[in-house]
C-alpha cells in the first residue's frame, strides 16, 4: 500500500515511529505515567504521602540499610482497594534500631543513633503486639531490614518513595493544565478566527494583556487569589497557558475558513457552530497537539517553581519542586544528591515532552 492510499494519520504515525528520540520519549513518559498511577504499589513506603519520619536516620546516603522495629498502633487490617491508589494511614510506629534482644515478655532494643553518647536502650512489652503469643513471633513479623535506595531526606523519610509519589503532582499538573488551556484556548481562538471583526479584536486584546504579564507572576497572583493548595495550582497554571493555544488556533482558523470545504458547508446551510467544531477544528489539530506537548513541559516547570516558592502543593504532599526547596542548601553541605535527584527528574520529564513535541511536529508536517 503506497502513501497515496493511506490516511494522513497512518502516514504521520509511520513518520513518528521512525523518529528514535520521539518514540523513546513517548515510552519514557508512558512508563512514568504508569509509575504515577501505581505509585503506592511501587513505593517502599506506602503510607499516605510517604510521610513516615525517622529523625534518627535523616539525610542518609543512597543504599543506606537499617533494622526497623514496627510497633502497631492498632490491630493489623487488610489493605483496602483504595489504599493501593491513595495510600494508607500509618498503622504502626517505626523505630530504627541498631540491635535487639528477646525476653519472655518483652523486646529490648537499642535505638539507632550516629552519636554514641545518645544511644538509648528501651523495652517494649509483648502486650504491645496484639495477637502474638511470643517475642520470637514479634521478631519475625515486626523487625525487618529496610533499605533506602535513594537515601533519606532531612526528616528521615524514604526519598525514593517521595519521588515516586511526587511524580503524581508533576504528571497531574501537566494533564489538568493542558486540558484547561485547550478548552479555553480552542474556544476563544476559534471564535476570534472565524468571526473576526470586533470579536477578534476584543479577544486578541485580552490575549495581548495576559501575554504581556510574566507567566510566573500571573500564576502567583492567581494562586494567592484562589489560595494555596493542590487544585488551585492546577487551575492557575491552566488559566495562564490558554493564550498560546488561542493564538495558534486563531491563525489556523483564519486560514481554514477560506477553504472550499468550509464554503461548501455554508452553502449546505450548516450552522457556524457546526462548521467550526465539526469541520474546521478537526483539520487544524496538528499544530495544537504540538503546542500542547510544549505546554505540558512548561506546566511541569511552573509547578516546580511554585512548589519551590512554597505556593504549590502544600506539605505533606510530596512534589519534586518542594523536595528541591527542602534540600537546596544541602548542595553546599556535602549531600547534593538530595536536591539533584528531583532536579534531574524534572529535567528528564520536561526534556521528554519537548522531544516528543518535536517528533510530533515533524510527523504532522504535511510538507515533508
Amino acid at each position: 500500500m503506497n502513501n497515496t492510499t493511506q490516511s494522513l494519520t497512518a502516514i504521520a504515525l509511520q513518520k513518528f515511529k521512525k523518529n528514535f528520540w520521539g518514540v523513546f520519549s513517548f515510552a519514557f513518559i508512558f512508563i512514568l505515567v504508569m509509575v504515577a498511577i501505581f505509585a503506592y504499589v511501587l513505593a517502599p513506603d506506602a503510607s499516605k504521602n510517604a510521610n513516615q519520619m525517622h529523625l534518627s536516620i535523616h539525610s542518609k546516603p543512597p543504599g543506606f540499610e537499617v533494622q526497623m522495629l514496627a510497633i502497631p498502633l492498632e490491630e493489623k487490617q487488610k489493605k483496602q482497594f483504595a489504599d493501593y491508589f491513595f495510600g494508607q494511614a500509618n498503622s504502626a510506629t517505626e523505630i530504627p534500631i541498631s540491635g535487639y534482644s528477646l525476653k519472655e515478655d518483652a523486646i529490648v532494643y537499642t535505638a539507632y543513633s550516629d552519636v554514641p553518647s545518645l544511644v538509648i536502650t528501651k523495652e517494649v512489652p509483648l502486650s504491645a503486639f496484639l495477637g502474638l503469643a511470643s517475642t520470637k513471633q514479634v521478631a519475625q513479623e515486626y523487625i525487618t531490614k529496610k533499605t533506602f535506595y535513594l537515601g533519606t531526606d532531612k526528616y528521615g523519610r524514604d526519598l525514593l518513595s517521595r519521588m515516586i509519589i511526587g511524580s503524581r503532582v508533576s504528571i497531574s499538573i501537566g494533564v489538568v493544565a493542558v486540558v484547561i488551556s485547550l478548552i479555553v484556548g480552542v474556544f476563544f481562538g476559534a471564535i476570534a478566527g472565524y468571526f473576526g471583526g470586533k470579536i477578534d479584536a476584543f479577544i486578541m486584546w485580552i490575549v495581548t494583556i495576559i501575554w504581556s504579564i510574566p507567566t510566573l507572576l500571573l500564576v502567583i497572583a492567581i494562586t494567592l487569589a484562589l489560595g494555596k493548595g493542590f487544585w488551585q495550582v492546577f487551575v492557575a497554571v491552566g488559566l495562564t497557558m490558554w493564550v498560546e493555544v488561542a493564538r495558534v488556533v486563531r491563525g489556523q482558523v483564519i486560514s481554514a475558513k477560506e477553504m472550499q470545504y468550509v464554503t461548501a458547508a455554508r452553502a449546505l446551510g450548516f450552522s457556524d457552530f457546526r462548521i467550526v467544531f465539526n469541520h474546521i477544528l478537526p483539520n487544524i489539530m496538528a499544530p495544537v497537539i504540538v503546542i500542547s506537548a510544549a505546554n505540558f513541559a512548561s506546566a511541569i516547570l511552573v509547578e516546580s517553581g511554585l512548589s519551590f516558592l512554597g505556593l504549590g502543593a502544600q506539605p505533606p504532599i510530596p512534589s519534586w519542586g518542594s523536595i528541591i526547596k527542602d534540600h537546596y542548601s544541602y548542595i553546599i553541605l556535602g549531600k547534593p544528591y538530595l536536591a539533584m535527584v528531583p532536579g534531574l527528574a524534572i529535567m528528564a520529564l520536561t526534556l521528554a515532552f519537548m522531544m516528543m513535541g518535536n517528533a510530533l511536529r515533524d510527523a504532522l508536517d504535511v510538507k515533508q
